[in-house]
């Protein structure tokens, strides 16, 4: 496989293959050995949807070197992790949504990881075994509540509050590659992933110890230095060495 996509056509919802901007239907189960069709299918009257359906969304917080340090913040001794709603997932193109304009919503520019087989207890050195591939996402923070709630889950959960996709890159090595995060076509965030306190492979194996992962689930990583509050008529986008760059629009 490559980039793999998830699309709907009328009433029909299907994943394939994606090549130089073209799509080929996928036989079988995305999560087992699938084959793909040899022609491409036209793409008139095609919709990109999120490239997954997870049972669960799981973020990771303060996981890169740089922005512990703009926020002064000491380094984690094992991953800071919680729960998005499923229901904040957003397509790529889609528009986030501001609940509350009064309060301050931030971007924050982030790598997934999704998740190929049902795990539990995986070790770091085998975990990558359990790893579809990776897509870009946003986390979106609403920061008053953030601050007033004490905990992440209610602020990052909101409906369109996780843009993610377009597409799953299933050949890519998640080490080193360039994150950026564009507002209105401006750099505002600019980092590496060799920032990361805690690498995929680690991530993936402490999270299996604390809750059973499921195909499709989806891992945040985190979000570097820089990240800025958002208001309506934005265009932002992410964009990860390798991968599609995410494009979403706020109102």
């Amino acid at each position: 496989m490559a980039a793999i996509g998830r699309f709907s056509k009328g009433n029909e919802v299907f994943y394939a293959k994606v090549v130089d901007g073209e799509i080929f239907r996928l036989r079988g189960d995305v999560f087992g050995s699938p084959s793909f069709e040899r022609n491409p299918t036209p793409r008139k009257g095609i919709r990109t949807l999120v490239p997954v359906v997870p049972s669960k969304i799981i973020a990771v917080g303060i996981n890169y070197l740089d922005h512990a340090r703009e926020m002064g913040r000491e380094l984690p001794k094992e991953p800071l992790i919680w729960l998005k709603a499923t229901t904040s997932l957003l397509p790529d193109g889609g528009k986030i949504e501001i609940p509350f304009p009064e309060h301050r919503t931030d971007f924050e520019a982030e790598l997934a990881i999704v998740i190929s087989r049902k795990i539990r207890n995986v070790s770091p050195t085998t975990a990558a075994r359990y790893i579809l591939g990776y897509t870009a996402a946003q986390d979106i923070s609403d920061r008053h509540i953030q601050k007033s709630d004490g905990q992440w889950a209610r602020c990052k959960s909101f409906d369109t509050f996780t843009p993610l996709g377009p597409y799953v890159e299933t050949n890519i090595d998640p080490n080193e590659l360039g994150i950026q995060q564009f507002q209105n076509g401006q750099l505002r965030q600019n980092s590496n992933t060799k920032q990361l306190i805690f690498k995929p492979a680690q991530l993936v194996s402490f999270i299996s110890t604390n809750m059973t992962l499921l195909p499709g689930d989806v891992i945040l990583t985190g979000t570097p230095s820089g990240v800025g509050p958002i208001q309506s008529g934005d265009r932002l986008e992410v964009r990860i060495q390798g991968l599609t760059p995410l494009v979403n629009s706020v109102k």
